[in-house]
């Protein structure tokens, strides 16, 4: 329950950020996958933002 609210925190931050900045814009990603395997299913997400040549991505 914290990890997701962690993840929406940043990914409305992201968003807020790209909106519309001075400069050149920032641009947030967004990812997810499911995935199935012979142990069972698991998830994942990232959030990150990209400037440039710069980029920032976090994983769960």
């Amino acid at each position: 329950m914290h990890i997701r609210r962690v993840v929406l925190l940043i990914a409305v931050a992201a968003a807020l950020a790209g909106c519309g900045a001075d400069g050149e814009p920032i641009q947030p990603t967004m990812s997810a996958s499911v995935g199935v395997g012979s142990s069972g299913t698991y998830g994942g997400v990232g959030v990150g933002v990209r400037r440039g040549g710069l980029g920032v991505f976090l994983g769960l």
